[in-house]
């Protein structure tokens, strides 16, 4: 597979309309924000976005929600003092919300990555967020199952790339970014620098090229 390196309005195209896109991001830290802007460009809806937050201020992830594009949000953090956008679509009854402990989220898209079907989790046991989900009990603890999160595509942003697409992030920024890039099936990487080949300390790579489709540079 080789890796495109192209501009984000051509690297979103892979969107379609009632796809499942993962969003990577901590708040605004590792958010691809030139990417989501060229998504709202691109004018995909219906779609299903995972992401730790639900928006911050009017940028961003809150601007894909503005502008009507997302029917559902599977996220840990749905609100926060600057989530007015998804907080007015929320009571307006606009947008659906699947709230998933932080821990999950991470492990469900890891899974996805890895091919695990389902796993057992102590998290959210017994609270109203695992409500209808199958429970078991492990050595006197009670567990849920979980199943993974596949995405469609997943948006996510780096430090470096070389041209092959390998990948490496700057500090927490890297929080959701190589789970959710194993975990889709065409993942678009907004670097600040795209770099030749070679030019990075291979022990310093988190997200190998094989799990990078399409690369878009946008210089800090």
């Amino acid at each position: 597979m080789r890796t495109t390196i192209t501009d984000a309005r051509e690297a979103v195209a892979a969107v379609k309309d009632g796809d499942t896109v993962l969003v990577g991001g901590f708040g605004m830290a590792g958010m691809p924000v030139e990417l989501i802007d060229a998504l709202i460009e691109h004018g995909a809806g219906d779609l299903t976005i995972v992401s730790n937050n639900a928006g911050n201020g009017d940028t961003g992830l809150a601007a894909l929600l503005a502008a009507g594009r997302v029917r559902k949000m599977i996220c840990s953090f749905p609100r926060q003092t600057d989530s007015w956008v998804f907080d007015g679509l929320y009571r307006a009854g606009k947008i659906e919300l699947e709230v998933v402990p932080q821990g999950n989220l991470a492990e469900r898209m890891r899974a996805a990555g890895a091919g695990i079907g389902a796993f057992f989790c102590p998290t959210g046991a017994g609270t109203m967020l695992t409500e209808g989900k199958e429970t078991r009990v492990i050595d006197g603890r009670e567990y849920v199952l979980e199943y993974p999160i596949h995405g469609d595509v997943a948006l996510i942003r780096a430090h470096v790339a070389d041209r092959l697409g390998n990948l490496v992030y700057r500090k927490t920024a890297r929080n959701f970014g190589p789970v959710m890039a194993t975990a889709a099936t065409v993942t678009v990487a907004q670097v600040s620098s795209i770099v030749e080949i070679g030019s990075l300390d291979p022990e310093c790579v988190v997200t190998p090229s094989i799990y990078v489709n399409t690369l878009v540079e946008v210089p800090r």
